[in-house]
């Protein structure tokens, strides 16, 4: 795949649309255009020109309309821009290029996250603080919020640690180095802010005359030029003793007062990093357990010194919600550990002596957030480095793969315990999945980006065929609920009679399949529509900061890492899936809980944080046309590729699953579908559409949550 600028390009508007993802204007190669010849003749009152511009006279003359004159190309594109709406993407490389592609294309995953390293010159000033070294002297605000909570949070209990083990060490007297070492420390720690722990040089200097009094000082300095001045003394018996002192003294000190300070410090880099926005103290604390505390106690110096080793500014930093290791973000890295404990907690602890069902289900449920991160990343990485073809097959297969897992199980566990709830919940989650994807992703996406950026604009062609496909998708999905609702009760759970059970297989089991068959059908042909005969659509053109970097973009995950981390992922998907199954019985059974709303918001939304984030990032970087793919995506997903599956595993391995959902369900789709496709119909978006958007997700919620559980749960 090759990737060219248009040469034609509106300096002006090229800079005010520089971040990714924007409108920007398009070249002259679509001037031929019949339809932008006809917009530019309505507007200009004439035909224009290669070199012809349309702009309507300042200054009409009384009784006249205002007259229209071409005089050059610039308004001409931007017309042409409104009219269809060219999308420009701006790019590092290949591999970044091919994955913004990818996000404008119909069925693809969304995905906001780099899939390569950025050089890092190219970062803001912002970014490069997260990632430097604390070794650097800097000017700064010492004294801050985040400085002030840190000497609540770890300050004094660090430093009090540091005297207890300063007076561990003098009172054995052979480490009396070392507890001076923690009395300087200690008092760092309660306030580091400013001050810097340097290491010592000390250079050799020629001895003419070596009394014992200078040999003495130079041993305490450092012990190479303590050994450089016993051989010109020529002391061997002092050499030896001073040897044997110094081992002594580091012995004392690895086995009394260094591993203390190891587990304070382990705790605190920890409790740190847990906490992001206080990474900077863990990046201290490791620093000084790695480094310092394992130096001669003489070559650490406070205040002065050749080499600065640490030196903290500020204990807090806002930006950290952008810190990356090897490319996964810190919140995604910090959950990842839940897994273990799930996995610990639920296969070993059977008989919940340690942890009830309600704790294991949440741990199980939120392992599963870190998860589809993973997947998602596995996904974009191996589409960006394949193939369209590669890239669709792995969005077909691994973009349902959360989804998918959880419900299969539920039906499963459901089937074999002879539990028709968990039926229900895997159509609460269905239903709750469609809604929140078409009104909250959409709405809080908006509510984020109108905030910042006032009024924002998206394709709305591309937006129309997305509605189309829903209504199609929720049509489709509903119509044996609606025949059902026609000619009776057919539910099979109600079929007492033979008349009952020979019109439920006779009628709506045929009708499922139809539709089964019909809602992929109708998802190829929008494949087939938006990606080859009318790709015109979306009109995306890389821009001129695609720029390949000497050596090739350098990936965080190659397709191989990323293939064996989306199974890994899936792997432990199906066991979470499983262990939130298990202990989900106790929550079901709570009272003042309905079933469908843990379905809708906990089962259907949980998996779907990842894509709320990433929508809610493209929206910031005025991209709201992305924001608004991903809940559409995820929705056409759900309809036209999650129940015909389950369908198909139905028949293949009968669970008790059938397509038909209650009136609530129902009720609240189509509502959903109509509300958002009347919201986005102009083309524009603020905060004010998208609290619409959210106030009517909310309100949905409400009804789930005080209405009545489902019969026989």
């Amino acid at each position: 795949m090759s990737y060219s600028s248009s040469p034609h390009i509106n300096t002006n508007n090229r800079k005010r649309r520089l971040n990714d993802g924007q409108e920007a204007p398009q070249g002259r190669d679509l001037l031929a255009s019949p339809h932008n010849a006809r917009l530019c003749q309505h507007l200009c009152g004439g035909p224009c020109s290669d070199s012809a511009d349309c702009s309507h006279s300042p200054s009409p003359s009384p009784g006249q309309a205002g007259t229209t004159q071409c005089h050059s190309s610039h308004v001409c594109e931007d017309v042409r821009e409104e009219g269809l709406g060219r999308t420009r993407i701006r790019a590092e490389n290949e591999v970044e290029a091919n994955k913004l592609v990818n996000n404008y294309r119909f069925g693809f995953r969304k995905w906001k996250s780099h899939v390569t390293e950025r050089p890092f010159e190219d970062r803001s000033e912002a970014v490069k603080e997260l990632y430097s070294e604390l070794n650097v002297i800097k000017p700064s605000h010492l004294v801050s919020v985040g400085n002030i909570v840190y000497v609540f949070l770890f300050g004094w209990w660090v430093a009090l640690v540091y005297l207890l083990v300063c007076i561990l060490m003098f009172t054995t007297v052979i480490g009396t180095p070392y507890g001076k070492l923690c009395c300087r420390l200690s008092w760092y720690f309660l306030w580091p802010f400013g001050k810097t722990i340097q290491e010592v040089t000390h250079v050799s200097e020629p001895v003419r005359s070596p009394p014992s009094a200078q040999c003495l000082h130079i041993v305490l300095n450092t012990q190479i030029a303590a050994v450089k001045c016993l051989e010109s003394c020529g002391t061997n018996q002092q050499l030896q003793t001073f040897k044997l002192q110094r081992r002594f003294t580091t012995y004392v000190w690895l086995l009394l007062g260094f591993p203390l300070l190891a587990v304070v410090h382990s705790l605190v880099c920890v409790l740190a990093w847990t906490m992001v926005f206080t990474i900077p103290v863990a990046k201290m604390n490791a620093r000084t357990l790695g480094t310092i505390l394992l130096m001669p106690p003489e070559d650490v110096s406070q205040g002065y010194g050749s080499k600065a080793l640490l030196c903290c500014s500020n204990a807090t930093n806002w930006h950290y919600y952008k810190y990356t290791v090897d490319g996964i973000n810190v919140f995604a890295v910090n959950l990842l550990p839940l897994v273990i404990v799930a996995m610990v907690i639920g296969y070993m602890d059977t008989g919940n002596q340690y942890a009830s069902s309600n704790l294991k289900f949440g741990i199980a449920v939120s392992s599963i957030i870190p998860l589809s991160y993973y997947i998602g990343m596995g996904i974009a990485s191996i589409s960006a480095q394949s193939n369209f073809a590669v890239g669709a097959l792995v969005n077909a297969t691994f973009g349902s793969i959360t989804e998918m897992t959880f419900y299969i199980t539920a039906l499963i566990r459901g089937h074999k315990a002879g539990n028709p709830c968990l039926q229900e919940i895997v159509k609460a989650a269905l239903t709750g999945t469609l809604f929140g994807c078409i009104l909250f992703i959409p709405g809080i996406s908006m509510v984020v980006g109108g905030l910042k950026h006032s009024e924002q604009r998206f394709n709305s062609r591309s937006t129309g065929v997305g509605s189309a496909l829903l209504f199609i998708s929720v049509g489709g999905v509903f119509a044996p609920t609606l025949f059902s609702k026609a000619y009776g009760n057919l539910v099979c759970d109600a079929c007492t009679t033979s008349n009952n059970s020979t019109l439920f297989h006779n009628h709506v089991e045929p009708l499922v399949y139809s539709v089964c068959v019909l809602l992929p059908v109708a998802y190829i042909i929008g494949l087939i529509f938006t990606l080859k005969t009318h790709s015109h659509i979306y009109d995306i053109q890389v821009g001129e900061g695609h720029a390949e970097a000497p050596g090739g973009a350098v990936v965080h995950w190659s397709r191989w890492r990323s293939l064996l981390i989306l199974i890994m992922a899936t792997l432990l998907m199906s066991a979470c899936a499983d262990l939130a199954t298990q202990h989900i019985q106790p929550i079901l059974h709570q009272p003042n809980i309905s079933q469908y709303f843990i379905g809708v918001t906990v089962i259907a939304m949980v998996p779907e944080i990842p894509e709320i984030v990433n929508g809610i990032q493209f929206a910031l970087q005025n991209n709201i046309n992305l924001s608004l793919e991903v809940g559409s995506c995820i929705a056409v997903q759900v309809c036209m590729l999650q129940i015909p599956l389950l369908v198909l595993f139905n028949a293949l391995y009968d669970v008790g699953f059938v397509l038909i959902f209650s009136d609530l369900h129902l009720w609240a789709s189509i509502f959903s579908v109509i509300v958002v496709n009347y919201i986005l119909m102009d083309g524009k978006s603020d905060y004010f559409q998208g609290t619409a958007l959210v106030v009517v997700y909310l309100i949905l919620l409400a009804l789930y949550f005080f209405a009545p559980s489902p019969l026989g749960c």
